[in-house]
């Protein structure tokens, strides 16, 4: 068991230099991230010179991945956010009017004339019948407009209620149905802000639904918070563009009137589009996920008065043909026209699942946002708490590996070398991970760090420590290298599990801090147990072949 093969040990030194590989960008963070930001200038088209000459800072081929930096760290801006759900009631309520108006007009000779009472409550629609007596009849025609909807329990139930109170007839949106918009709002208003947020290349924003109504927004790096809620109040672009063609080559001559723009689902796809849109979605009302007439996942959609008329005149002349829904440049759906969608209404259908159709139309109405957003709370951090924090989370981790480095030194001499060889190993791959997923890390991240710079030599200590009670029994040194690593194996594991488990627990149930502490200590276990069991085996393997030492002292 003192042998340990060839491509095993070429694995092994693979690995930690990997690991190192990747580490190594986070020694020069500034500059690799300057780089970083002037290959993203280019590669958009943009010109800057001065970007374009710092990208020359850090060479190309290298990995430029790197450990993004929290709130905490890297200061930025912190907002808490409302969506005014009600604003969507009163929308609702005002498209649902002339349909209502349409249907009880149809029935004039009974119901008599109709009209709205204007000044209430703008998430009710009070329709007044100038006929008293037939409010029971009125009352069914708009029932006869409701649209099924699930409840939050599985039953079916209607998007709207409808009482009569005397000659009115008051509408309003169903519990169900009021809380199944509350939930697609902030789905909406998540995505529409993560799109917006994320357009301008920011590192790793949080930004997540807390409580029923409202959204958290964290943006590390920006000046304030007032850049954050600009950034957020831009407007996205969607457009509905004619297909001229489809082509592979990004670099194909479009035409002076037409463009040419990516597919967001193909990869490797480019459509040419004609450049002046049919309809743009400032005139999009509405897209939920459906189901088409054959049970296919599907989107249905809805235009205004203006934008209806325009899209039906279109799919009058161009059946057959398709058209291309254009979301910030990329081009989202291509369907092809089936026949004339007059109304301003129609569907579109695909190879979707029901996530997709979902995400979809979540992609269609992304175009504004569904409500207003209140700002609850606004904080700028600077970056000058984040850079104490650094500094300090540095001199933790430096004097608790010092101290960890001399203590298995003394207590282990030349054994206690290699403990310290694989710690540094084991440091150097926990940021190869963390830059490879491109993961955050927090001040509880830090201590998450500093906490394994002392686990990280306990299952050497299981190891050494049995290696001592084999060489007692008089056993050679081979045998009792290999008999410590073989019986100190079990307990390095089920300690280590255990407190894996932990961690992953406290990943699963925690948040924010919490979680930037668990995802470090993890991973910290993780390599901690690769670096005692292989690492330094290695080593001690590799120094015995060499020195053939008769006896050892551990």
């Amino acid at each position: 068991m003192m042998h340990i093969p060839t491509w095993r040990r070429v694995l092994i030194w693979l690995i930690c230099l990997g690991g190192l590989v990747f580490a190594l960008p986070n020694l020069f963070y500034d500059r690799v991230e300057t780089a970083n930001d002037a290959r993203a200038v280019i590669e958009t088209g943009q010109t800057n010179a001065e970007l374009q000459a710092d990208a020359g800072l850090w060479p190309e081929w290298m990995p430029s991945g790197l450990v993004n930096l929290g709130l905490d760290l890297r200061g930025g801006a912190h907002l808490l956010a409302e969506v005014q759900v009600e604003e969507v009631y009163a929308a609702r309520m005002e498209a649902f009017w002339p349909e209502v108006r349409d249907a009880l007009a149809a029935q004039r000779d009974t119901v008599g004339f109709v009209t709205r009472e204007e000044g209430g409550d703008p998430s009710e629609l009070r329709v007044r019948i100038s006929e008293a007596a037939q409010a029971a009849t009125a009352l069914e025609i708009v029932r006869g407009l409701a649209t099924p909807v699930t409840s939050l329990t599985g039953g079916g139930v209607n998007d709207i209620d409808v009482r009569a109170e005397g000659a009115e007839i008051v509408v309003t949106l169903s519990e169900a149905e009021r809380a199944a918009t509350d939930d697609r709002t902030i789905r909406q208003a998540l995505e529409i802000v993560r799109r917006r947020i994320d357009e301008v290349g920011t590192r790793e924003p949080t930004i997540q639904r807390q409580g029923e109504d409202r959204i958290l927004i964290e943006v590390p790096g920006v000046g304030s918070a007032e850049e954050v809620k600009e950034i957020i109040g831009t407007t996205a672009q969607l457009t509905f563009q004619p297909v001229v063609s489809r082509t592979s080559d990004a670099n194909e001559s479009a035409g002076p009137n037409n463009e040419i723009l990516p597919s967001l689902d193909e990869q490797g796809v480019f459509y040419i589009l004609e450049r002046n849109p049919v309809v743009t979605g400032e005139e999009l009302v509405d897209a939920q996920p459906a189901f088409d007439q054959n049970g296919r996942p599907a989107v249905n959609f809805r235009f205004n008065p203006t934008g209806a008329r325009a899209f039906g005149d279109y799919t009058a002349e161009n059946i057959g043909s398709p058209f291309a829904i254009v979301l910030d440049e990329e081009v989202i759906s291509a369907p092809v026209i089936q026949s004339h969608i007059p109304g301003g209404s129609g569907i579109i259908t695909g190879n979707f699942t029901v996530e997709e159709s979902t995400q979809l139309a979540v992609l269609l109405r992304a175009g504004a946002l569904p409500a207003g957003l209140t700002f609850l709370e606004e904080r700028t951090i600077g970056p000058e708490l984040g850079a104490d924090s650094i500094e300090a989370g540095k001199l933790a981790a430096t004097v608790g590996a010092l101290a960890v480095v001399v203590f298995m030194i003394m207590s282990y001499g030349l054994f206690g070398v290699f403990a310290t060889v694989a710690l540094t190993f084991n440091m150097v791959l926990i940021f190869a991970v963390l830059s490879i997923l491109g993961a955050t890390l927090t001040l509880p991240g830090i201590a998450g760090i500093v906490l394994t710079v002392g686990m990280a030599v306990d299952a050497n200590v299981l190891v050494y420590e049995r290696i001592r009670e084999e060489l007692k029994t008089a056993r050679g040194p081979a045998r009792a290298i290999d008999l410590g690593y073989e019986k100190a194996l079990s307990a390095i594991l089920d300690g280590n599990v255990t407190t894996l488990i932990t961690a992953l627990i406290l990943f699963l149930v925690g948040s924010g801090p919490v979680r930037g502490f668990a995802i470090t200590l993890g991973l910290g276990i993780l390599t901690s147990v690769f670096t005692a069991i292989f690492v330094t085996r290695l080593l001690i393997v590799m120094w015995f072949e060499r020195r053939r030492p008769k006896t050892i002292e551990v």
